[in-house]
């Protein structure tokens, strides 16, 4: 105790979007709390994405997910990709910030915790090995190994392969995201015993077109998961 009362007086908790000083360890300060869009109430049940009106049990889905075909069945997202959301989320996708991991893996097994069926298993969406490289590590593998811990559930981490390499999404039409994620994420035929007749939550940074998490959700279809959810931290939500 001696010790850990020395290590906290030199290293203080930090909010975890900031360098203000906090309560505990892997929080957000009153601030940014403040400023963070948690997304609640009323939400689309496929996508996630906050909706207008109250929550009052029943199942609706927002604009997009009655349009365009979704291969997957439930979906939950933590945060509205913006402001405060937007920056955790470009920090663990780019800045090296790995440390977000285990903050957000928590806030996202709270969305699942009534989704998740008997014998789930999860499963991130792969990086193609040449960004895999760069970047160094795959920052939904973090997310998902954090959220088995806090779901104490199996996780896959290479459950998907991306032998496809994909040019960057962003700026890119939802036909297009679409068009360009075709074929490019396949299931591991080595885990595929692992996945066969068992529920899959897939988990992901950020959603935007859905197209990644459509391709990802048609690749644990093919090996045999009887149930596919998604979860991702941050959702991107139009006029926000």
């Amino acid at each position: 105790m001696r010790l850990q009362s020395v290590i906290r007086a030199i290293y203080p908790p930090q909010c975890v979007a900031c360098d203000a000083q906090t309560e505990d360890d892997n929080g957000l300060c009153a601030v940014c709390w403040k400023d963070t869009q948690f997304i609640g109430g009323l939400v689309c049940n496929t996508c996630g994405t906050p909706l207008p009106g109250e929550d009052h049990g029943e199942v609706v889905q927002c604009d997009d997910c009655m349009t365009i075909a979704r291969p997957w069945d439930t979906g939950r997202s933590v945060l509205v990709y913006n402001g405060v959301g937007r920056r955790l989320v470009l920090g663990l996708k780019h800045g090296d910030r790995t440390d977000l991991a285990p903050t957000a893996a928590r806030w996202m097994a709270q969305k699942m915790a009534n989704l998740a069926l008997s014998d789930t298993i999860i499963a991130p969406v792969p990086l193609h090995w040449v960004r895999l490289a760069r970047r160094r590590y795959n920052q939904s593998a973090l997310l998902a190994q954090e959220l088995g811990k806090a779901m104490n559930l199996p996780v896959c981490v290479d459950a998907l392969l991306r032998p496809k390499r994909t040019n960057a999404l962003e700026g890119h039409s939802r036909d297009a995201r679409f068009a360009e994620l075709s074929g490019a994420i396949i299931p591991n035929p080595k885990r595929a015993v692992q996945i066969v007749g068992r529920p899959v939550i897939l988990v992901d940074d950020v959603m935007t077109s859905g197209a990644t998490l459509a391709a990802s959700a048609e690749a644990v279809r093919a090996a045999g998961a009887t149930n596919v959810s998604i979860v991702t931290l941050a959702r991107v939500v139009k006029d926000a």
